[in-house]
């Protein structure tokens, strides 16, 4: 009978963890605006400003865009985000729309290469939110499970594991 309770309690508090977790994320989502609230720079394409590893915290406003702002985009048919630098903003007085072209501050040339075949600027709903912040080297975790995955099967065996014993 106390094994089956001790099952229990560590299952509820693995449920109460996760459960937490799922609550602070949902909290990020609803305060930032944006699905995303936290993304990890991949590449070094953001270098001096932001290097591999780091974590964004976003936030999506209605304020303006304008350039030498910072985004995190998705362009058609590509899964991995983008954060680069707002380079020039175009606004139609015809319609209100936005026309925005970015650039990766280390990059030679503007992201044109990026987008989608025939897609000259980005529009306001490629934009996943504005980075308003940063944490150093943090996201390495993420990008070390991303790119080895055994590493990520070791420690879910391994939490498996200690879940059990």
């Amino acid at each position: 009978m106390t094994w089956i309770r001790q099952q229990l309690m560590k299952a509820i508090t693995l449920g109460m963890i996760v459960g937490s977790a799922l609550i602070i994320w949902k909290a990020l989502v609803c305060m930032s605006g944006t699905e995303s609230p936290v993304v990890v720079v991949l590449s070094g394409s953001m270098e001096p400003a932001f290097k591999r590893g780091d974590i964004l915290f976003l936030y999506m406003s209605k304020d303006p865009i304008r350039a030498g702002d910072i985004l995190v985009f998705n362009v058609d048919g590509r899964d991995i985000p983008i954060v680069h630098r707002v380079i020039q903003v175009h606004e139609r007085q015809d319609s209100g729309e936005v026309d925005i072209l970015t650039k990766g501050d280390s990059n030679e040339d503007d992201d044109r290469v990026l987008y989608a075949q025939g897609q000259l600027w980005l529009q306001r709903h490629h934009i996943m939110g504005r980075a308003i912040g940063s944490l150093p080297y943090a996201g390495w975790v993420t990008i070390i499970l991303t790119e080895k995955p055994i590493i990520k099967y070791v420690l879910i065996g391994a939490l498996g594991l200690l879940i059990t014993i």
